[in-house]
């Protein structure tokens, strides 16, 4: 009996399951008026939602190219750079920020422009490493944070892009001063300061610019030049009264003999924001396990001040400009010039200029003694060398840094085809190549042997196989 009831009841779920209806695709009815471009940006972005970022790309791209006039035309685009940029990975921020300045480029006047602006730069953001590591993202994300500021001040993202923004300077700016503290400490004065100049004066939101100023002093104060370090001491207790080095600079100052200055207030209210400004504490586990981050250390960035809102020079850091020329008249005519870098970071040699050759201050502006110590016209000097410098002007208290001297010398002018011989075979020529071409245009050249031409034509065919060019 109960067999019986069993089979009739299995028989009876059966029947039921075969009769349910199946549900309708409601996409294929007759009844449907939903557009077909809002269905495919819908299910793409469910897609996407899902983690199914490559299907509803392609969905996204199916839209974009069979409904160019669709409404959901430039959503699309963006849901594209979305899912690069959540993605994440080398290449697909790469299509992410590309993704992003094409809708900037089509779609400028809409207010998702603004948002795809930050994404670009908190793409370059999310992809900075180290201080000491390659700043190529911290540039790139400088640039693009500054870019937001100026064309969207007033959006809501702009109080999150100054920060931002402030975070990236602190990192290229810690670089920097890494740099010039190894060429402190070093005792290579020149190098240190072509860092550190340029640095506070780009950066004076930097959580270390009061130790830069303090080393770019002590370097000028070691060379002699107590004229230029009291200016950077006097800088040091005017624009941060609160810091370590305060009391010591004014102690220095007051060896000196030089005023000095009273704290700027708006310097002494910014330093008391950020002393009291809670910040998050490095654990004793977590410090040295540090070296195991790739990212930046960001915690001692400043939150309040405004950022540098001017993009970097071309020029790199601690690189001079070179000026040819032994022909120089000037006030620096005579007088002891130092040799140029050509490469950033590069140590230079200071030395005396050969007879005939004469200095000349690359920074001096025209009709300016740029030996007297009166600076240039340039307000932002490539950087300050404690060799040849020029002291700010002023009373030694707000002046901007001082400009780097640029000074070159130039060795006496020699024969280029007489050093290339020279070089090839341990002898100097008796006549120079264009002596031989003059002399047998006008038939005044003496008569060779013909061996002797032989053999110099086949050297000249063994240099050509050495040198090709």
């Amino acid at each position: 009996m109960c067999a019986v009831l069993l089979v009739d009841a299995s028989q009876c779920s059966a029947q039921l399951i075969f009769h349910k209806k199946k549900k309708p695709n409601k996409s294929t009815e007759a009844s449907n008026t939903v557009e077909p471009d809002k269905q495919l940006y819908e299910k793409a972005m469910d897609d996407i939602k899902h983690g199914k970022q490559e299907v509803g790309r392609l969905s996204l791209q199916t839209l974009i190219n069979t409904y160019p006039d669709s409404e959901y035309l430039a959503k699309a685009k963006l849901a594209i750079a979305d899912s690069y940029f959540k993605e994440g990975g080398s290449s697909n921020v790469t299509q992410a920020i590309a993704g992003y300045k094409d809708f900037i480029v089509f779609f400028p006047f809409m207010p998702e422009a603004a948002y795809a602006q930050m994404q670009v730069a908190m793409a370059h953001y999310n992809e900075m490493p180290k201080a000491d590591r390659d700043n190529e993202h911290a540039r790139m994300a400088e640039e693009e944070f500054q870019t937001f500021l100026q064309k969207y001040p007033k959006d809501p993202l702009a109080t999150q892009a100054q920060q931002r923004l402030r975070e990236v300077q602190e990192v290229l700016a810690e670089g920097q001063f890494r740099i010039g503290y190894y060429y402190y400490v070093k005792g290579d004065k020149r190098a240190a300061a072509g860092r550190l100049a340029p640095l506070i004066q780009r950066y004076p939101l930097y959580s270390k610019s009061d130790t830069a100023l303090w080393m770019l002093a002590d370097l000028f104060e070691k060379s002699e030049r107590k004229d230029i370090a009291g200016v950077y001491y006097g800088q040091i207790v005017r624009n941060y009264p609160l810091s370590k080095h305060a009391a010591d600079a004014k102690g220095k100052l007051k060896s000196f003999g030089m005023p000095i200055p009273q704290p700027d207030p708006k310097a002494l209210a910014w330093m008391t924001a950020e002393q009291n400004a809670p910040r998050p504490r490095e654990s004793m586990i977590h410090k040295p396990l540090g070296i195991f981050h790739s990212g930046p250390d960001i915690r001692m960035t400043a939150i309040s001040g405004t950022p540098q809102m001017e993009p970097e020079s071309s020029t790199p850091p601690g690189t001079d400009i070179l000026t040819g020329g032994s022909n120089m008249k000037g006030p620096g005519a005579g007088k002891s010039g130092i040799v140029a870098t050509v490469a950033t970071g590069e140590t230079t040699t200071g030395g005396t200029s050969p007879a005939g050759a004469e200095a000349e201050d690359v920074n001096a502006a025209p009709g300016s003694d740029s030996t007297n110590g009166t600076p240039g016209a340039s307000e932002t000097p490539a950087a300050a060398t404690p060799d040849a410098a020029a002291p700010a002007a002023g009373d030694g208290t707000t002046a901007n840094p001082p400009a780097a001297n640029g000074a070159t010398s130039t060795p006496a002018a020699t024969d280029a085809a007489t050093s290339d011989a020279a070089k090839t075979d341990g002898t100097a020529p008796a006549t120079n190549a264009a002596a031989t071409d003059s002399a047998k245009t006008d038939g005044t050249a003496p008569a060779t042997d013909s061996k002797k031409q032989k053999e110099s034509s086949s050297k000249k065919k063994g240099l050509r196989k050495l040198i090709p060019w």
